[in-house]
């Protein structure tokens, strides 16, 4: 069997679900699904702290093998921050939106471990059509599997018409709830 890596947009899956999703049981229903075991797993987001919060419980567990945990690789990128002044409120920090830096990221994986021949099918649960090139590239030159997993209605077109399946987690919500 070829190998399979699922990579996943925490920020996204968090928003469409309320936190209320089971890693581990997500990961065993995708595996399930696709029919193949994962060789690698990614949490991609972005934090205030990645230096602090990579070693918070919740990531810890995220890298726990089964059967504690789903052993998934954890990449947190830092939440970018620009001072400012504000004339009626004085001095702030004001926070840079996080989800370009995500998204960047998770195109260099797509890409990086493609050219690298570490996978042949790649699960990806994010919605964001900017990842729309990278797809592209590993489905059009590269010639890789590609499905998709996420929320219906939440997933962008542009995403949806290179996968070779879809995988709608609301679906499967009673498997892989909290």
């Amino acid at each position: 069997m070829s190998p399979t890596i699922w990579i996943v947009d925490a920020a996204y899956l968090q928003s469409y679900s309320d936190g209320q999703i089971d890693y581990f049981k997500l990961k065993e229903t995708l595996q399930d699904k696709v029919g193949a075991h994962f060789a690698e797993s990614f949490y991609v987001n972005a934090t205030r702290n990645p230096a602090a919060d990579i070693q918070d419980s919740f990531h810890t567990w995220l890298k726990t093998a089964a059967p504690q945990g789903p052993k998934m690789r954890v990449k947190l990128y830092e939440l970018g921050s620009t001072p400012a002044t504000c004339p009626s409120c004085g001095p702030q920090q004001l926070v840079a939106n996080s989800a370009e830096s995500v998204q960047v990221g998770i195109a260099t994986l797509i890409v990086k471990l493609a050219a690298q021949w570490h996978y042949d099918r790649l699960v990806l649960s994010a919605r964001d059509g900017a990842l729309e090139e990278a797809i592209a590239y590993v489905k059009d030159e590269l010639h890789k599997e590609f499905w998709l997993s996420g929320f219906e209605g939440s997933i962008s077109s542009n995403l949806q018409m290179y996968a070779d399946d879809v995988v709608w987690l609301d679906q499967l919500w009673d498997h892989i709830k909290k």
